[in-house]
């Protein structure tokens, strides 16, 4: 998110950093919102862990979504655990930036928010997003459940048709089981709400996807 590059091959867990035991302290109370970003949630909501990019501004993009409950920004996908920001930015952690999403599936379906994930950045640029260079920007989809999994690859194959239609490239979204998701620093959390003004590559990609346009439930 500084636009400058950072490693661009992912780290073996043997050369990882060890990270620690004690977990990041997080805000009680999403600042837009008003609920809490670290759980327990209440009971029937569902959470999705996506990457795509910086997550100053991809959090915006789901806290803003009709259903969704609360958003934090934090690191997936990697082996350290509970990296500080510093440490991933050194890409010796194997995250990437990712934000978890609670939503309700009476309002929003899972589909909605896969469709909010393809449409607001772009899947094709490996170990990037735009001027942010390096692994920790790759874009991913870290699944809860078999069902989860099995939407998220649909989905990918039904975006990557559209998006071989309008003469764009080949998605490199890595779509895997979720692990660990680490609370990124409370500064980070709801960036573009304190910081109205700051840093965002995140919109509308130019493509339609073609799932979640149906009501959550149907």
């Amino acid at each position: 998110m500084f636009l400058f590059s950072k490693p661009t091959t992912m780290v073996t867990a043997e050369d990882a950093l060890p990270g620690r035991d004690e977990a990041m302290p997080v805000p009680g109370k999403h600042d837009v919102l008003g609920t809490p970003i670290a759980p327990p949630f209440p009971e029937g909501l569902e959470q999705a862990v996506v990457g795509l990019g910086c997550f100053w501004g991809a959090e915006r993009v789901f806290w803003q979504a009709p259903g969704v409950y609360t958003t934090a920004v934090g690191y997936a996908g990697g082996f350290t655990k509970n990296p500080t920001y510093e440490e991933v930015c050194s890409g010796r952690t194997g995250h990437t930036e990712a934000v978890l999403v609670v939503f309700d599936p009476q309002q929003i379906s899972y589909d909605q928010i896969l469709r909010l994930f393809w449409e607001n950045h772009d899947p094709t640029q490996g170990m990037r997003q735009g001027n942010d260079v390096g692994t920790t920007y790759r874009s991913a989809i870290y699944t809860h459940t078999d069902a989860q999994l099995a939407a998220a690859q649909a989905s990918r194959d039904q975006y990557q048709a559209a998006l071989t239609a309008a003469g764009r490239g080949t998605i490199t979204t890595e779509i895997l089981p979720a692990t660990a998701f680490y609370n990124a620093e409370t500064y980070h959390q709801q960036y573009l709400h304190k910081n109205p003004g700051g840093y965002c590559n995140h919109g509308f990609n130019g493509v339609s996807c073609p799932i979640g346009t149906g009501v959550a439930g149907t």
